[in-house]
């Protein structure tokens, strides 16, 4: 029987490619996601061995203390104790922080999170390994400063020239002396980084003589572990020592979160693409065995067993996946590599490295695929083995028997009805948490919707017939019969293309609400024309509203700062602002007194917050903060909640006690009649160019929050197009297949006058009609499931409402139009070449 397989094989290779294709490429989806995770970790992980391979002991001060002993920072005195134990080489002590480097546009060179300054720490050859320089010099006085290759380029300035910055105020300008080199992940992942002598960034960053962390070198043969003891015997209990061992496995414990998140979503996707290989597989096998009934009948009449005919079609599906598997884990190197190359365009900046291959991803891969292809076939190898051995002794080849659709569709009905019922539920949720219910519900609504696709095939099929029935002729009459001819057929090819619309579909209408949303939420209550705000998140000096509210062209200027505080133990944000200025650049409105009522002792409360915590006006808020002190202010207004406004509105005596240091969060500027056009440069000229300053309008606001959003879709986009694709290849397989098998039928039509083109359009329109089944299944469960889905969203997010994007779903339903042309040129064109006297002789 195994003899018999490998024939089976090799004698339908044609047959068999685009089957063997669906399976390449799911394959190589799934090993191209582990060669990339498995490269990506491995590059991370030599730079960061890299970066640690002089790191013996790593000291960090720690959570401060009152005891007597406990010192509160490093300093040159614990750099002193450490230099004297006998297994250290040299100490190296850091001081770090946030500094932004303004570009030529005054903007930052850097991401927010990624600006790095940092101090340069010369050895006694003069130079600092970590950051070697690449030209000009280290920093030495406080006047100098060292920038990375990329921000220099940025900021056009060239040794010898003058770099603007800001740390957390006014802008410095200070002297370029030299351009160095870095393997810091946030520097290379767009960030920028600065280097000075070490006692300016002590003044920048901290205080003078103090130092954010220590980094010990041992000498050669020196025991780790040993090392770190000795460290941790010597420094008070507040300072916290690391081997370099424990640094790095923490680094490869963060770096496998962060590549396996990476993994899993893109597994997540190669799953889907599998899963529609498996209606394709499972189509091809059923066809082939429909073809081959006479001769499985033989091998059953000289008496081979219904198990070794299951066998049989087993052995073909495996070897048939194995050799499709093994195409696919090559075709997956190229894949890991454009993986890596799509990422670091939208900014992801991966480390360069040769790709890995781990002997678990080769072998989970190929298992993968020839697993999926034994399971597709086992049903169709089932039917094999029932068909009767006297069917050999048939002269005519009949035509299969139709199978009663009564128990699919019962149990498509109850799977349809039971997935429906719980995204039903799903909609009466009032949180988020719902998440694993709504993915069940969904994968149960699809399920039962692929299940009932044969009955809903039959007036999708009939509706589509009609509306071009005048327009095709006979040609659109044979195919509407052709594709309703083996509704099982029609509904598992239509079901691939069904399943990668859908979910596009869905993850189409969610962005496209969240978008709307966000637009809402941008724009719904903020009046004010720009908002400034810091880069770093660092606050806004006082001095800053003052300033602008003084500027010609500004109406108004009104900082906002807030603090966080508990009430009955649920936390909960305060915001002071100027309450006769603040309906000036937002719209409150308020529902029991006015903003006027907030004074020095009283507060205004949002209608939610006042409703949760039983609150009206006249009533005690009890507040204790973070820093240990309490409040109990009365509440003199409520207001409708809004998107400016936190929970609860004061003035600037009541939060300000309660800050470390006083800064403002943000300030709202609007602008007098006729001047918003042009004041955001004037703002910035204002504010000396700054880079830390971000001044943005409400639009560029919701633009920042919307793009993220767009940038996540169009990369599913790209994901689900595998998906799309394997269905292409399923629609063109079905086809092939179907016009092989009706070989005799074609020449009996093009013998009583079917023109050729006529058969091609006959072939075309049958494509067209199963693409068009599988787009309207598609487009009809993806809304659904978006709409259910969508209260989840609207949960956490008031401003979501769910709308449909008509002009994007038009587009999908003519790419599915697309699709079914384009997979019928090849069936079509060889359904048109066929000779008549030989397709009538054929059996």
């Amino acid at each position: 029987m195994f003899r018999t397989a490998l024939r089976n094989l090799l004698a339908h290779k044609t047959r068999l490619m685009m089957t063997a294709l669906a399976v390449l490429l799911g394959t190589a989806f799934v090993s191209g996601t582990l060669i990339f995770s498995d490269s990506v970790g491995a590059a991370f992980r030599n730079k960061m061995s890299k970066s640690l391979d002089d790191v013996a002991v790593s000291v960090t001060p720690g959570a401060p203390s009152t005891d007597k002993e406990g010192a509160r920072a490093l300093d040159d005195r614990v750099v002193a104790t450490l230099r004297a134990l006998p297994g250290v080489a040299s100490v190296r002590p850091s001081v770090g922080g946030v500094a932004v480097i303004a570009d030529k546009q005054n903007n930052p060179a850097g991401s927010e999170w990624g600006s790095t300054g940092t101090n340069y720490v010369p050895g006694q050859d003069g130079k600092d390994s970590r950051y070697p320089i690449v030209k000009g010099r280290g920093p030495a006085a406080e006047g100098e400063i060292v920038l990375d290759e990329k921000t220099a380029a940025k900021t056009g300035t060239k040794i010898g020239g003058t770099v603007r910055l800001a740390i957390d105020g006014p802008v410095m300008t200070k002297k370029l002396v030299g351009i160095a080199e870095t393997d810091d992940p946030r520097v290379r992942a767009g960030g920028s980084l600065a280097l000075f002598d070490t006692a300016t960034a002590q003044k920048l960053f901290g205080k003078p003589g103090e130092f954010s962390d220590l980094v010990v070198s041992a000498k050669p043969g020196t025991d780790q572990q040993k090392l770190t003891a000795e460290v941790r015997n010597v420094l008070p209990k507040t300072f916290e020592a690391q081997s370099g061992k424990q640094l790095a496995a923490e680094q490869s414990k963060m770096i496998d979160k962060e590549t396996s998140s990476i993994r899993n979503t893109f597994l997540a996707f190669a799953g889907i693409a599998l899963f529609v290989g498996v209606f394709i597989i499972a189509n091809t096998f059923t066809m082939l065995i429909a073809q081959r009934s006479r001769e499985i009948a033989l091998l059953r009449a000289v008496g081979a067993s219904r198990r070794q005919v299951v066998r049989s079609v087993l052995i073909e599906a495996g070897l048939l996946g194995l050799a499709a598997s093994a195409a696919g884990l090559v075709l997956g190197l190229g894949v890991a590599a454009g993986l890596r190359s799509v990422l670091n365009a939208t900014g992801a900046s991966l480390p360069d490295g040769p790709l890995v291959i781990e002997p678990a991803s080769v072998l989970l891969a190929l298992g993968v695929g020839v697993v999926v292809t034994v399971v597709a076939a086992w049903l169709p190898s089932r039917k094999a083995a029932k068909i009767a051995p006297v069917e050999a002794l048939a002269t005519v080849e009949a035509p299969p028997a139709v199978k009663s659709l009564v128990v699919r569709n019962t149990i498509g009905a109850v799977l349809t009805a039971l997935g429906v019922a719980i995204m039903l539920y799903v909609t009466t949720l009032k949180d988020s948490g719902g998440l694993e219910t709504a993915m069940a519900g969904a994968a149960l609504t699809m399920a039962g919707v692929i299940v009932l696709a044969p009955l809903l095939s039959r007036p999708v099929v009939h509706l589509f017939a009609r509306a071009t029935g005048r327009l095709t002729g006979v040609s659109g009459k044979l195919a509407k019969e052709n594709a309703l001819r083996n509704p099982r057929r029609t509904a598992a090819t239509a079901s691939a293309l069904m399943i990668g619309l859908s979910l596009i579909t869905g993850l189409t209408v969610v962005a496209v609400s969240s978008n709307q949303g966000v637009e809402k939420m941008g724009q719904q209550d903020l009046t004010a024309d720009y908002k400034v705000t810091s880069a770093n998140f660092g606050g806004l000096s006082t001095d800053i509203a003052k300033t602008l509210a003084k500027e010609p062209g500004i109406a108004a200027a009104v900082p906002i700062r807030s603090v966080g505080f508990q009430s009955d133990g649920a936390p909960a944000l305060v915001q002071a602002t100027d309450p006769s200025a603040i309906g000036k650049v937002s719209y409150g409105r308020f529902v029991s007194g006015s903003a006027t009522d907030i004074r020095n002792g009283t507060v205004a409360v949002s209608d939610e917050y006042a409703r949760d915590h039983g609150l009206k006006i006249g009533s005690t808020l009890p507040m204790s903060f973070y820093d240990g002190k309490k409040a109990a202010p009365k509440v003199a207004a409520i207001y409708a909640k809004n998107d400016v406004y936190s929970s609860v509105l004061a003035t600037f005596s009541l939060v300000d006690p309660h800050l470390d240091k006083v800064r403002d969060d943000e300030v709202l500027v609007k602008a007098a009649p006729g001047s918003a056009a042009e004041l955001k440069d004037k703002i910035k000229e204002t504010l000396g160019g700054n880079p830390l300053m971000k001044v943005q309008t409400p639009e560029e606001l919701r633009r920042a929050e919307a793009g993220n959003i767009e940038d996540i879709l169009y990369l599913m986009y790209g994901l689900l197009g595998m998906a799309v694709v394997i269905a292409v290849v399923g629609v063109v397989n079905t086809l092939a297949m179907s016009v092989f098998e009706r070989t005799r039928e074609i020449g009996m039509l093009r013998a009583i006058g079917l023109a050729r083109r006529e058969v091609k359009q006959m072939v075309r329109l049958e494509s067209v009609m199963i693409a068009m089944f599988g787009a309207v299944l598609g487009v009809g469960v993806g809304i659904f499931l978006a709409w259910s889905g969508g209260h989840l969203v609207r949960s956490s997010f008031p401003q979501y409402e769910m709308v449909v994007p008509w002009a994007r779903i038009a587009v999908f339903l003519l790419i599915a139009l697309a699709v079914g042309v384009l997979a019928a040129l090849w069936p079509a064109r060889r359904a048109s070449k066929l000779n008549v006297l030989e397709s009538i002789g054929a059996q």
